[in-house]
């Protein structure tokens, strides 16, 4: 699978979308700007990334990018010049034509586009500028993943211009490149010189394709094209190990030094990119299963150079989207990759996290290898770290046991989500015919369901968090609170009476846009400050399913409107500005109002996908 996902010419390089790599060789073309006319001198952007902030920096609205880079556009908009850059697969040709949308008033100079190629990751071959092309030579088998030994083959590719080289000796870039004064459409091509019109006619051909893909969605053409852009701009190549994987997002990922997967976003990422491409939510799902700890648990999070959070995890989605995967495509291979390490996991959960028959969150904290730079394990930050809910103001008053490490907090999300994650693994134990295991992952199911009814409040209607120190409901109410209804506890009276008193009470979670992160009338909400009140495609989408539970009248009201406000929500800035926010203002609808909202991350697409799943299911 991983041979397949990681071949051609893609955005596979973490630090850059103007950059295109062809695996497994790892030749690589980077494309950059080079501004000589300003009153700093000579400015050269030699990378960009789409939804980097700060004052000057280059903005990227990303346009269509097709799973297997097939087809790429983004606009990129740098000290005040707009260009656009495209990209196609002719073969195993690369076509690239960047073209001036827009020139900087104040600038009597036009910029000049430099492309450079070199190889990545110090793999063995050479590139070197021959005359009117650059050439580069490598061995076929040098970067193939792991597997079978091929034979090894020498592979000539050669890279050339559609333009004038203005071979400028002062670019400010190494190895071989061209320079072009970007005044006008420039292009450039592998394996042979084509010109501008043989380009845009490949540009042409293969962005037919890439609508033909999204078409069959109808209404909903523009969430399978958003799913496949966010999906397809945040997939990258990961050289440690040789695999392919989609991090929430490249910003992310560059700033935690290559790559980061988290638990639970990769999960979910798994499930967005199965709208498109099987192989790569394959992918997703087994390599994040594959961050196992030693002790046995999914961590929170699994960085460059092998650093793990030893010390947590993360919410138990796993089984869930491993099963709703099956039974899209029915690939029992993929339940026997994985069920070895989402049943060590489930375990762990009872065994770790246990306290007094109901479920916590925490943080170990001896005999842990330390993480780099996070000084959290074994705190009381890094247990509510471990429910991926990171400033919930549900935890603002919890105790934290700093002997066994754990918050005295039952959870009403993390029993919902861990009954929920039993069930799962009991089906796919079935399906493996694997009765022994089923019987007992269905009798912790139960054990903790019975627990789980117990945190039901008669009198407000809804299940409450319980503080274990002093045997108080916790009246603090979020999104996580209606989870019991994902994992079917939740009785159809008490459904009813939680989606009718609260889920569509306006003073509460209803509204415009929802579902906020902290209801309405929480002190909180004002703060607008990631899990302080703001709108989160998890937190939907897991509400959405549990909705799905119960076909009942006022259910199926509740999760058609879930499914119409999500959209709303989500099409706002992603028809605007191409932009898919990790959370939204609940206020407002605006994802970009704060600082600490990727404008790019992959769950933001969780809110469409709920209107794809709604529409499936009529």
């Amino acid at each position: 699978m991983q041979r397949r996902l990681a071949q051609g010419w893609n955005t596979w390089a973490v630090n850059s979308v103007i950059t295109q790599v062809d695996l497994p060789q790892a030749l690589a073309i980077h494309a950059g700007l080079w501004q000589r006319g300003t009153v700093n001198g000579n400015d050269f952007l030699a990378s960009a990334l789409i939804g980097r902030q700060g004052g000057g920096v280059e903005q990227v609205i990303p346009g269509p990018h097709a799973y297997d880079g097939s087809y790429t556009s983004l606009r990129l908009l740098w000290r005040g010049d707009r260009i656009r850059i495209e990209t196609a697969h002719v073969g195993r040709d690369l076509v690239l034509l960047a073209t001036p949308l827009r020139r900087n008033p104040r600038l009597h100079l036009a910029p000049d586009i430099v492309f450079s190629a070199d190889m990545l990751w110090n793999r063995p071959g050479w590139v070197e500028k021959r005359g009117e092309s650059i050439v580069a030579r490598f061995s076929t088998g040098a970067a193939a993943p792991p597997g079978p030994r091929r034979s090894v083959a020498a592979r000539t590719v050669r890279i050339y211009l559609t333009g004038h080289d203005t071979h400028d000796p002062n670019a400010p870039v190494s190895g071989a490149y061209f320079s072009a004064v970007l005044d006008r459409p420039v292009g450039l091509s592998t394996g042979r010189p084509r010109s501008l019109a043989e380009i845009r006619q490949a540009l042409h051909l293969q962005k037919q394709r890439y609508r033909a893909s999204i078409a069959r969605f109808g209404k909903l053409e523009p969430v399978a094209d958003a799913i496949q852009s966010v999906i397809g701009w945040d997939t990258i190549y990961d050289p440690e190990g040789r695999r392919v994987i989609s991090p929430v997002s490249r910003i992310w990922s560059v700033s935690w030094g290559g790559y980061v997967l988290f638990d639970w976003d990769t999960f979910f990422a798994a499930r967005l990119a199965a709208v498109g491409d099987r192989d790569l939510a394959y992918a997703n799902a087994v390599e994040i299963c594959r961050e196992i700890t030693p002790a046995g648990f999914i961590p929170n999070y699994a960085r460059s150079g092998g650093w793990k959070s030893f010390d947590r995890s993360e919410p138990p989605v796993g089984a869930i989207t491993l099963l709703a995967l099956y039974r899209q495509f029915h690939d029992r291979w993929l339940l026997r990759e994985t069920f070895a390490p989402l049943l060590r996991w489930n375990r762990w959960w009872a065994k770790h996290r246990d306290r007094d028959g109901y479920l916590v969150w925490g943080s170990d904290g001896e005999n842990r290898p330390v993480n780099l730079d996070d000084a959290t394990a074994g705190t009381r930050a890094g247990a509510i770290l471990e429910s991926g809910l990171d400033n919930s103001p549900m935890y603002d008053h919890a105790a934290y046991d700093p002997l066994r490490h754990q918050l005295e907090f039952a959870d009403v999300g993390l029993m919902s989500l861990y009954i929920a994650d039993c069930k799962a693994l009991a089906k796919i134990a079935d399906i493996l015919r694997r009765p022994g295991v089923a019987a007992k992952l269905r009798a912790r199911a139960a054990r903790y369901r019975a627990r789980l009814q117990t945190m039901w409040n008669p009198r407000l209607g809804i299940f409450l968090n319980k503080d274990l120190r002093t045997g108080r409901f916790n009246r603090r109410l979020s999104p996580t609170n209606f989870y019991p209804m994902l994992a079917a506890v939740a009785t159809p009276e008490q459904a009813e009476r939680m989606v009718r008193e609260h889920l569509l009470n306006p003073h509460e979670f209803w509204g415009r846009w929802v579902i906020p992160s902290i209801e309405r009338d929480d002190p909180a909400f004002k703060d607008q400050n990631y899990w302080r009140g703001r709108i989160w495609g998890p937190m939907n989408y897991l509400v959405y399913l549990g909705l799905r539970h119960y076909r009942l009248p006022l259910m199926d009201r509740a999760r058609r409107g879930l499914a119409r406000k999500s959209l709303a929500l989500f099409l706002k800035d992603w028809l605007a500005r191409g932009h898919v926010h990790e959370n939204y203002n609940a206020i407002t609808g605006a994802g970009d109002d704060v600082t600490n909202s990727d404008r790019f991350y992959t769950w933001g697409a969780l809110l469409g996908l709920i209107s794809l799943d709604e529409a499936h299911s009529k």
